[in-house]
């Protein structure tokens, strides 16, 4: 490192409180101004493949991680109109010892938050970021309150952030999400992500999740596909009409939709997709999913994040100006980033969308040629994050 920079980071994500901590740990000046008087996550349950676990690893927090998780070695999913089972991803296919790691955001969260802090970073509450300025590298809040200048300005606020001029394209659905505790005697794979379809309407899953600290019980997270315009709707009727609906789908998951006695209980998430290009403009980088935002299907948001943030710890290392900066961060991003919003973009209609066509495609000819070499590690590769190589690109491998 060169010389000491100046740092302003918009948004305590887990990107940002990643990028925090690394750069932080660097030596340089960090601050991070967050909306919240109490910066805290949003959102339930999430998975952690390897890359994101290796970029934790380089921030101290794989083995909390680990022990916090639960551990994922399958994801599978069964069409409730023929029986089939229609997606069947294990990670042993790559014939190495790799899996995945379900774990509560706000776990991982408390753990980036502890390393973001520990690590000498400044976190600023109680400031909503509504605009910066790439070339003075300042920012300015919703009170008109202006903070910098910094040598580096990073947008860590997420899809919706207002430092984003890129447009966002809202997919047609998104999720019901709650984190149940773990119920005795139940018939659900501990290590593994289940999920039951009715074409491409519906869908339910279930997710081991880990615990949300030591001593605590595990917990898993249950998930309801719902189009974005159909949300209001469910909240106005009565509770017990989705709780039909859900049982129908998939009756063993009555003991879980049984724990729900609220609509408050299921936390709604709108997807989004879009990518922000150029990534970096002056002083201003983009980071997550303010740069590359896309549903969930393939469970890969968190790990970009976290793979994102090491990139640009790994530029900052690197010196030079901030264009040097932004150069070495997108060069090192940018392929990963563009394959796995195409692969998103592919798949998420098959699972959740209107379309009559794709999930019988799915469950008739999709599913079993994606049960014939070389399918399986295909898919346990793209799954995993593996694709495109991103650790190979920071220099880094995988531990497993």
């Amino acid at each position: 490192m060169s010389r000491t920079l100046s740092i302003g980071i918009a948004g305590a994500g887990i990107g940002g409180l990643a990028a925090a901590a690394l750069l932080a740990g660097q030596g340089h000046r960090v601050t991070v101004f967050d909306q919240f008087e109490a910066a805290g996550p949003v959102g339930s349950g999430l998975m952690l493949q390897e890359t994101g676990l290796v970029i934790l690893g380089q921030i101290g927090l794989r083995e909390r991680a680990e022990a916090l998780g639960a551990p994922i070695a399958r994801l599978w999913g069964v069409s409730a109109d023929t029986g089939r089972a229609v997606l069947d991803v294990r990670y042993s296919a790559l014939r190495t010892s790799l899996r995945g790691i379900g774990i509560q955001r706000a776990t991982l969260f408390a753990l980036l938050h502890e390393a973001a802090i520990a690590s000498g970073a400044r976190l600023v509450t109680g400031a909503r970021i509504t605009a910066a300025n790439a070339e003075s590298g300042t920012l300015v809040d919703a009170a008109s309150g202006a903070h910098g200048p910094f040598d580096l300005v990073i947008d860590a606020l997420g899809v919706r952030s207002p430092l984003s001029s890129a447009p966002v394209k809202e997919l047609p659905y998104g999720a019901l999400w709650a984190t149940l505790p773990w119920p005795a005697d139940s018939p659900f794979d501990r290590t593994a992500l289940e999920q039951r379809y009715e074409t491409a309407r519906k869908m339910a899953g279930v997710m081991p999740s880990g615990r949300s600290h030591e001593g605590a019980g595990q917990s898993l997270t249950y998930f309801w596909s719902i189009r974005g315009d159909a949300h209001a709707d469910f909240r106005a009727a009565p509770l017990v009409h989705w709780k039909d609906a859900a049982r129908a789908l998939w009756p063993e998951t009555a003991m879980l939709v049984d724990q729900i006695t609220d609509h408050d209980q299921l936390t709604f998430a709108r997807y989004r997709h879009r990518t922000h290009w150029p990534a970096t403009e002056g002083r201003l980088i983009h980071l997550g999913d303010s740069w590359h935002a896309a549903s969930p299907q393939l469970g890969q948001g968190a790990n970009m994040a976290l793979l994102d943030a090491y990139a640009l710890a790994r530029a900052v290392e690197a010196g030079g100006a901030a264009a040097d900066i932004a150069g070495v961060y997108v060069r090192q991003r940018a392929s990963h980033v563009r394959l796995y919003q195409l692969m998103t973009w592919a798949f998420t209609p098959v699972y959740q969308s209107d379309s009559d066509i794709l999930p019988w495609l799915r469950d008739r000819l999709v599913a079993p040629i994606s049960k014939l070499w070389p399918a399986p590690p295909v898919l346990a590769a793209l799954v995993s994050g593996a694709l495109g190589s991103p650790l190979a690109k920071l220099g880094l491998k995988a531990e497993r």
